[in-house]
């Protein structure tokens, strides 16, 4: 296996041993040692670290803050597991520890000695570590060791961004999730959790953008409801800020973006989730699902105000600018800015995410361009131009073959607006086609000193699907 192939085991592995871990702390929080869960748990832990052993001298775990490293190599975000990564991050710096080292030899008893200490209770005058080493030295663990927290060096800035994009996404993800289904079934719905979830968007798009932008790549199918909705109020704020909307009107932008598609709630899920072209009646009934909108955030209960303008942008967004779209308007209207907004923003979502309908998503730019050119698809251009200032021309995880015959993954719009053409990208494989251990940053505005040229440039775009890349891995 090449070094590329390695790290992509590296990765898997890791999120298994992760995964493994938790549910191991989990069971034995829950349940007596002997209990035939935490045996299964446990059997499971000691089954896939022995496999990682069987292939590596050691397992070398490392945590910073919540970033986890297996064996040097940092493991990437998986939007399931998010709270796993964070409840054994916590486990872990509850008593001071930075590093946990296991060798070839380790048996499952040393695991069944060494979990249940880490959810002791740590005085609020002790220091945890000490006493946890203590603890490890009089029993028979011996395959199993730990490195204080302190030691660790700190993650780069970048990360530390990345960071707390993905707490907000993650977040925003479980929070629409948990509303959405509320809506479904009829029960009430928890507003002020949504407010706190849309106030952490627009803020985290107005300290970091690009990071927040880098985030809509973590989509899951089996999870597109809630995770269209997040990510078109990322791209809403994005292209409202673009616009010059002030705080408070990106808040209530945000709120109405994330609640564009609660009309769809109310429509039977065989409906929403059949795979090929609707019959007539079934489109009849997708159609209704903006008045359905309109109607659900009328009865919500737990605003002090009655939500006009999310009200109207749920009614509006499949409006288009022409009035051709639906509902139809039995008289002329103008489209509300937000409308027009969220149009465009649901549109590249829907557009580049795979769906039950749609297994092959168009390239990003292919999206961009669609919107862009063909006035047939009733967008408000400057809405459209306002958005690709802020994706670039080459929206973040486009991939790209550049004129070295490099493949690259654009991580970065251009902040100059007339080099949107020139992102940031992370080169993954070579021109002669061999993935990359370890991505390349570069810049594609950056020039050879001597000449003056470019030093790479843009040929193509490329199918992930075809190539086997997935740009969530090296974006966000």
């Amino acid at each position: 296996m090449n070094e590329a192939g390695s790290e992509v085991r590296l990765q898997e592995e890791g999120r298994r041993i992760l995964v493994a871990l938790y549910a191991s702390l989990r069971a034995i929080r829950f349940y007596p040692l002997e209990n035939e869960a935490v045996q299964k748990a446990l059997s499971e832990l000691h089954d896939v670290v022995s496999e990682l052993l069987a292939r590596e001298e050691e397992m070398v775990f490392r945590v910073v803050g919540d970033f986890f490293f297996l064996n040097g190599s940092r493991l990437r975000l998986d939007l399931r597991n998010f709270s796993t990564f964070g409840a054994v991050a916590s486990a872990f710096r509850r008593h001071g520890v930075g590093e946990v080292e296991v060798v070839p030899g380790v048996r499952k008893e040393e695991w069944l000695a060494f979990l249940p200490m880490l959810h002791r209770e740590v005085a609020a005058d002790e220091d945890p570590y000490p006493l946890l080493r203590e603890r490890m030295e009089g029993t028979r663990i011996q395959h199993i060791s730990i490195e204080p927290e302190k030691d660790q060096p700190p993650p780069d800035l970048e990360d530390e961004d990345l960071d707390g994009a993905r707490r907000t996404y993650a977040y925003s993800v479980g929070m629409a999730k948990d509303v959405l289904s509320d809506i479904r079934i009829g029960r009430a719905v928890n507003v002020r959790k949504v407010k706190r979830a849309v106030q952490s968007i627009v803020d985290q798009v107005l300290s970091d953008e690009p990071s927040m932008l880098a985030m809509t790549h973590l989509r899951e199918f089996d999870e597109y409801t809630f995770t269209h909705s997040v990510n078109v109020c990322i791209f809403s704020v994005v292209i409202g800020q673009r616009l010059g909307l002030d705080r408070r009107d990106l808040y209530e932008l945000g709120l109405g973006a994330l609640f564009h598609d609660v009309g769809k709630m109310r429509i039977p899920e065989e409906v929403l989730n059949k795979e090929g072209a609707l019959n007539e009646e079934e489109w009849r009934q997708m159609q209704q699902h903006p008045t359905e909108g309109l109607l659900a955030l009328f009865e919500m209960e737990g605003f002090t105000d009655l939500p006009y303008r999310p009200m109207l942008l749920a009614y509006e967004h499949h409006m288009k600018v022409d009035l051709k779209g639906y509902p139809r308007s039995r008289r002329p209207r103008e489209i509300g800015l937000f409308s027009r907004i969220v149009s465009v923003a649901d549109a590249f979502d829907a557009g580049t995410s795979v769906r039950s309908y749609q297994y092959r998503p168009w390239p990003p730019d292919a999206v961009l361009r669609e919107m862009r050119e063909n006035p047939k698809r009733g967008f408000d251009p400057l809405v459209v131009k306002a958005f690709i200032t802020a994706t670039g021309i080459y929206p973040v995880g486009t991939l790209v073959v550049l004129d070295t015959f490099e493949l690259a993954v654009v991580t970065k719009a251009n902040s100059d607006p007339e080099r949107l053409h020139q992102p940031h990208v992370k080169i993954i494989a070579d021109g002669m086609g061999t993935s990359l251990a370890r991505p390349l940053p570069a810049r594609l505005d950056e020039t050879d000193p001597s000449t003056g040229e470019l030093l790479r440039t843009i040929i193509k775009t490329a199918d992930p699907n075809r190539y086997g890349v997935d740009v969530a891995a090296y974006v966000a």
